[in-house]
């Protein structure tokens, strides 16, 4: 008997690629409801289905596979207690947001030569962004509490406050987390933003609410600060004044690269391949990412004008999920 499986509608390039092993039923995100569920084996989503009990717990369900590195939408508890496997796809759009996070430093005024960039969480992303800066030439900061518990050697992690104190400008690449011994859920509020130095640039492309985003407000109001913003609080609403204080303001499309999107889609199916012990085609879907022996500014501030997207979102506030569902996905660098 054919397996099947939900997918959504939006996860790109998967379309056919199911069909000769499994029923294959895609559905926009908020169709995707535990009566679609009940009888699948597997659910494949993006970041707005909530995987938890409310859907699942009826399901035959045994795998979740998000086509996204994020998975704060999966109750991975319940998940676990349920027996059901829950694969993300990690580092999928890395050099997507590295090449979103240094387009925006560089056309802010960053000088590689001279100021110092604070990477905080060092995991796909932030190693990628932190890589990058080296091969320019730029002194890189690391913040990664709970890597430097587990006894990684591969940096010198530093404690926030140093990192904030010395950086002139600083980047967040962390899950978000409410719970546990490091919780990220506003990791940026008032106290952290007051230890920047003077006209420092704060960047999130991490998840919105790990910025408290009314203080951030508040403190672009009445600073010299600047201000990056792809992620937002309470997506897909936002903060229409953040919005405009922001120097760059984007619609949660930092990892929109072409590449990133074929990764992602490859990463899901390879889950359903190990857990069903089927073979789907992957042709054509770009694979693992190769880090560059070098890396030039000017291929990457070429490759990305982000004051586009904001233009594009200031025009209209109301409407970033169809700016990011709509995005037309770009190349990233080649360096």
């Amino acid at each position: 008997m054919k397996l099947k499986i939900v997918v959504d509608d939006k996860i790109p390039f998967i379309e056919g690629r199911l069909e000769p092993v499994a029923e294959v039923v895609y559905a926009a995100p908020a169709d995707i409801m535990p009566e679609l569920v009940k009888d699948a084996d597997a659910l494949l989503v993006r970041t707005r289905t909530k995987c938890d009990e409310n859907l699942l717990g009826t399901s035959n369900v045994k795998l979740v596979a998000t086509a996204t590195i994020g998975m704060d939408h999966f109750d991975r508890e319940w998940l676990g207690k349920a027996g059901i496997t829950a694969v993300n796809a990690a580092g999928c759009n890395a050099p997507g947001v590295a090449q979103y996070v240094w387009s925006s430093l560089l056309r802010n005024g960053f000088d590689s030569s001279r100021h110092t960039l604070g990477v905080v969480g060092f995991g796909h992303i932030g190693s990628i962004v932190a890589d990058w800066g080296r091969k320019m030439g730029v002194k890189i900061l690391v913040c990664d509490p709970p890597r430097k518990d587990m006894g990684m050697e591969d940096e010198e992690y530093l404690p926030m406050e140093k990192l904030l104190r010395e950086c002139d400008a600083v980047t967040l690449h962390t899950p978000l987390t409410h719970d546990g011994k490091y919780p990220t859920f506003h990791l940026i509020s008032e106290k952290e933003l007051k230890m920047m130095k003077p006209g420092a640039i704060l960047v999130n492309a991490s998840r919105g609410p790990v910025v408290d985003n009314t203080t951030w407000r508040d403190y672009l109001k009445n600073s010299d600060a600047r201000g990056i913003i792809d992620v937002w609080e309470g997506e897909p609403a936002l903060d229409k004044e953040l919005l405009q204080l922001a120097e760059i303001a984007t619609p949660h499309i930092a990892g929109y690269s072409l590449e990133g999107k074929e990764r992602a889609t490859r990463m899901v199916l390879e889950a359903v391949e190990k857990k069903f012990g089927v073979t789907v085609d992957k042709s054509g879907l770009e694979g693992a990412y190769q880090a560059p022996e070098m890396v030039n500014p000017e291929k990457i501030v070429a490759s990305y004008d982000p004051y586009v997207d904001t233009s594009l979102l200031r025009n209209a506030s109301d409407e970033l999920e169809r700016l990011r569902d709509t995005y037309c996905l770009r190349r990233e660098p080649q360096l």
